[in-house]
């Protein structure tokens, strides 16, 4: 399958099969179009000037071409082509758990020695690279894009840019500096002698790969030119074999600066082109299989069939037929549902659709919901489910008749014909006991030790659940909310309230034995908040004075959680904790956790216990409340070690989320708390869920990752499913598919609304399915991919050595690129590297993944930071993945203060600072405001009112509220971002060069890690030398 792809090659001035030719310094250009027609006439190519050296490798012209290129016309060998007949791959590395190859272990091989070394030239590393070529010496060019004509079995997808021109290729920004060029080997995005190349596999660090050598100062080189179509072509760089040892004359000109990085694939880049190809615009779902806009891209969805982006992504839109065909390439087929994902504004909310008693429309055999993929016979008598071909008999109320085109007349005015997602009013059968459900209660319970009342936390929670009862959400269309609220407050016994609306003050009713744990009352516990507002407000103003002088620094956690249960199970109700806690549960008590914190287990085989919560009562607690629908919210406000591992294992099992506030003081961390428990409260939610994914024949869901817990292999159960949760699910072959039908997906969701009706909300998904590699290639979503990998390395570090996790990682990301440069690249010389168009940037994300607190061993982070990342990640859909692992940022120093347009972000590396600049940094968790050190006076007076940056105290955590265009706007961007996010982030300013900005600095995801791990340049170095293994 031949795809013009994203390739990399030395500055050897051979021109690359399927590419142009030579140009600017060698003659004249070619004489016909660049890209002839697969199988036309040869192309002329005028010869390069003499006493230019040719790349000693000369092209393997006698080889046999590989499979899969047989398209070309036998007869024509295009000019500097290097074919090459691959071997199969080593076995495939297998899943988690078996003995991966040794990758990142054969620590010390040195490369061959470096070619003649150049005068100026200050690298003192050899080049892991393989005869002549160096593995880092080469430029990009991205596969995937439209070739001319194809060949009738290529297909090519409808509509995408010029044949030459990845969307990379933005034309030099200013004019490079002027110098005889040594070599243009092609037009594309190029890169070559990338800086800091790994020398040899790297040498072992607690960081996984870390490299020791150039630092910041990368590799003297020379400028960069304007390639043939706008660009940048690299200048051969120094101490590359590209260079021609000995070939001074050819590179006379100044020594020149580091390698521009433009010039390799760019998150910021790809982000920004598709928000200008399908920004603004309507995505239609009526075709199966059509990848959607990236998840950072504003556009519309118009459900026709399909269920929106928004609740279900997948990792490619085109599975392999075959199991084999998946098992060559490596790429995970997988989907993240995020099932209560919120809609924008201007998107219709899902239909309702009732049929009374007799409930929804199902198949008889795989039980399927009647959908779009169900196809009407025998004059609309019956139907074949599309997901198990059973004929079903059409229930008399159902029947209606076919028009021409063998649809139903209601075709139209059924949701759930013609939509993707809808929902069904569920019947008594779908509901515990047979019993319709009441409405959910919301219990508050405050942590009254110590720690809690001197901060003033306990105030500042009782002060906000004044005004927050008030935004309890409610069903559409309801005047106040049915959801009914509780208090409790609790050190190491637990007070109870009666706030029942008769009282005129509220009552509290103490349980001291936690080893035996029940609710003392059932009436006036759970009530509704407008009835007892009164009585609420009095308990309010009372519990921060009644326990203003506790020296109780003791807690329990469990026996918390235990009461809420029982509360819920009395009520016959289902419903969340919101548990505000301050420190780890040491109080005599089932539940009680000691300190297991132990810094000499990192980098060991025993590192995974500090992930792995402690068995027992969390477990069976777990169990409890997924049968009871409670969900349990954690709020830690913690000064040492709490074992998070252990604290949020029942949080991340019931659909839970745990906020973790270190250190916690009123002044700065106040407001974020608050941001925090408001989002919470008030986020669409649905209570006592029940999730199965069914599939059409050919493929079945066989894994499940998220904040759920799992009694059977198919039944996903969440005590509570928000608009936040993303649940990432694995599909694997037990058949082959057809290309014809596709594969069908139906997510079928049973919950409980905040209203207290029982509904099943169903979302269905149709994909392509294809016996060509390159089709998958080509419908792959880097987003979804990385989500799918962040989520299953995070587990399989509760089992395997951080560095066995690390290197199944690097191993499958070379693979699938392996599998791609074999099958579906045109056949072009080893050292390039080359990468499907859709993939481009998945090395930037696989990299700053390897870089996380979780994967990374080091003494210096928190094992709690750790494990709360870990147990985060989980529970995120695509969008949240893909901040937390890039970053935006944003420069505000230039920023247009008269403009509507968003602010456009930089690459995550330091070189995109300047002293000058002030940046914004946010990735959903954390966000930064930084400040260079010669910022300019006006823009420190215009966002601070202050003279200069000196006069800055540290520990602000907001931005005055000035009256000028700067601060208005700088304040709007920071609050946009605050809303958008699904967490609340506290804002940090830094000043360059000050201590906290190495806080800062760890999220330049494409620099090397702080705390171990490489830079995006030297970890494409490491996957190119990996992949270069493979193939030979």
């Amino acid at each position: 399958m031949s795809q013009q792809g994203y390739v990399a090659a030395p500055p050897y001035s051979q021109a690359q099969p399927g590419m142009g030719a030579y140009q600017g310094g060698f003659g004249s250009g070619p004489t016909q179009p660049l890209y002839g027609h697969y199988g036309g006439p040869p192309q002329a190519f005028s010869a390069p000037p003499a006493g230019m050296m040719k790349s000693s490798v000369a092209p393997a012209a006698s080889m046999p071409l590989p499979a899969g290129s047989s398209q070309y016309n036998p007869n024509v060998q295009q000019n500097g082509s290097h074919p090459q007949s691959y071997p199969a791959p080593p076995a495939v590395s297998a899943p988690y758990g078996q003995p991966p190859h040794s990758l990142y272990n054969s620590m010390a091989s040195p490369g061959p020695p470096p070619t003649q070394q150049l005068t100026n030239q200050m690298s003192s590393m050899n080049l892991g690279s393989h005869g002549k070529f160096s593995m880092c010496s080469f430029y990009f060019l991205v596969q995937g894009l439209q070739s001319p004509p194809p060949p009738a079995s290529s297909v090519m997808p409808p509509g995408l840019q010029s044949p030459h021109m990845s969307p990379l290729m933005s034309p030099p920004q200013s004019p490079p500096e002027s110098m005889p060029m040594a070599s243009q080997s092609m037009a594309g995005t190029s890169m070559a002698g990338m800086g800091r190349p790994f020398p040899g596999p790297p040498p072992p660090g607690p960081g996984g790969f870390q490299q020791p050598g150039l630092g910041s100062a990368g590799q003297p080189g020379y400028p960069q030119q304007a390639g043939q179509f706008g660009g940048y072509m690299a200048g051969p760089q120094q101490n590359m074999p590209g260079a021609f040892p000995g070939a001074q004359s050819a590179m006379a000109g100044p020594p020149q600066k580091k390698l521009d990085p433009d010039s390799i694939p760019s998150i910021t880049h790809v982000i920004e082109d598709d928000q200008v190809k399908q920004g603004g615009q309507v995505f239609t779902t009526n075709i199966r299989g059509q990848v959607p806009p990236l998840v950072t891209t504003d556009f519309t969805v118009t459900d026709q069939g399909n269920a929106s982006p928004r609740f279900i992504r997948c990792t490619t839109y085109s599975l392999p037929c075959t199991a084999d065909l998946a098992k060559q390439c490596q790429v995970p087929l997988a989907a993240i549902i995020k099932p209560f994902a919120s809609l924008p504004k201007n998107e219709t909310p899902l239909y309702v659709v009732n049929h009374g008693d007799t409930g929804p429309v199902r198949c008889n055999r795989c039980k399927a919901y009647m959908c779009p993929y169900m196809q009407f016979i025998d004059g609309g008598r019956r139907y074949q489910c599309g997901f198990c071909n059973c004929v079903n008999e059409v229930p008399v109320f159902y029947f209606q008749h076919l028009d021409h085109m063998g649809r139903r007349v209601d075709f139209y005015e059924r949701p759930e014909l013609s939509l993707g997602s809808y929902e069904f009013v569920a019947t008594l059968d779908y509901c515990k006991n047979n019993k319709p459900p009441n409405p959910p209660a919301y219990i508050f319970m405050i942590d009254v030790s110590y720690n809690n009342i001197k901060s003033g936390l306990v105030k500042l929670i009782c002060d906000e659940l004044k005004t927050l009862l008030e935004k309890l959400p409610r069903e559409e269309g309801m005047e106040t909310s049915a959801i009914k609220v509780g208090f409790v407050t609790y050190n190491k016994v637990l007070h109870f309230y009666n706030v029942k609306s008769a009282l005129a003050q509220p009552q509290m009713m103490v349980v001291s034995d936690t080893a035996e744990m029940f609710v003392p009352l059932l009436d006036g516990f759970l009530v509704n908040y407008q009835d007892s507002r009164a009585v609420i407000y009095n308990l309010l103003d009372q519990i921060p004075d009644m326990f203003a002088d506790t020296a109780e620094s003791e807690t329990v956690f469990a026996p918390v959680i235990q009461a809420g249960v029982e509360a819920f199970k009395a009520a016959e109700c289902s419903g969340k904790l919101f548990i505000f806690q301050s420190s780890m549960p040491t109080a005599e008590a089932p539940g009680k956790l000691k300190n297991r914190d132990d810094k000499k287990l990192v980098n060991t085989d025993k590192e995974k216990t500090l992930f792995q919560p402690q068995k027992g009562v969390y477990e069976q607690l777990s169990k409890d409340c997924v049968a009871s629908g409670c969900c349990v919210d954690l709020f830690l406000f913690p000064s040492q070690y709490t074992d998070i591992a252990t604290m949020a294992d029942v949080p991340s099992h019931t659909g839970g989320s745990v906020y973790k506030y270190s250190n916690f003081q009123i002044e700065t961390d106040g407001e974020h708390f608050l941001r925090d428990l408001r989002k919470d409260v008030q986020k669409s939610i649905g209570f006592d869920a029940i999730m199965r994914v069914r599939t059409s024949t050919g493929f079945r869901a066989t894994d499940f990752f998220g904040g759920i817990y799992m009694n059977n292999t198919t039944d996903v159960e969440m005590a509570a499913v928000d608009c936040d949760n993303g649940v990432t699910v694995e599909f694997k072959h037990d058949d082959t598919l057809s290309e014809e039908t596709g594969a069908l997906m139906q997510c079928a969701l049973l919950y409980t609304t905040i209203g207290g009706q029982r509904r099943l909300r169903i979302h269905n998904l149709s994909l392509n399915c294809s016996s060509q590699l390159s089709e998958l290639y080509k419908s792959c979503e880097t987003d979804s991919l990385i989500n799918f990998f962040a989520k299953s390395a995070y587990r399989a570090i509760l089992n395997q050595p951080l560095k066995n996790v690390r290197e199944i990682l690097v191993n499958q990301t070379a693979h699938m690129l392996a599998c791609y440069r074999k099958n579906c690249a045109s056949p072009s010389a080893a050292s390039q590297l080359i990468l499907p168009d859709a993939m481009k940037v998945f090395p930037v994300y696989m990299n700053s993944l390897m870089k996380t607190a979780p994967l990374v061993g080091s003494t210096e982070l928190s094992t709690d930071d750790r494990a709360h990342q870990r147990l985060s990640v989980m529970a995120m859909g695509v969008e949240d993945t893909q901040l937390l692992l890039y970053p935006r940022l944003i420069p505000l120093h230039n920023i247009d203060v008269n403009s509507e347009k968003p602010a456009t972000p930089v690459r995550c590396s330091e070189e995109r600072l300047t002293d000058s600049g002030i940046f914004l940094l946010e990735n959903g968790q954390s966000m930064f405001l930084w400040l260079g050190q010669a910022s300019s006076p006006d823009l420190i007076q215009s966002l601070f009112n202050l003279p200069s940056l000196a006069h800055l105290q540290g520990h602000m955590c907001a931005l005055p509220e000035l009256d000028n265009p700067l601060s208005r706007k700088v304040r709007s961007i920071i609050s946009g971002l605050l809303e958008k996010r699904s967490n609340s982030m506290k804002l940090q300013i830094v000043r360059q060069k000050d201590k906290p900005e190495m806080l800062f600095r760890q999220f330049l995801v494409e620099d090397k890690g702080l705390h171990g791990g490489a830079s995006y340049m030297d970890f494409l170095c490491y996957v190119h030398r990996e992949i270069r293994q493979l193939l030979t």
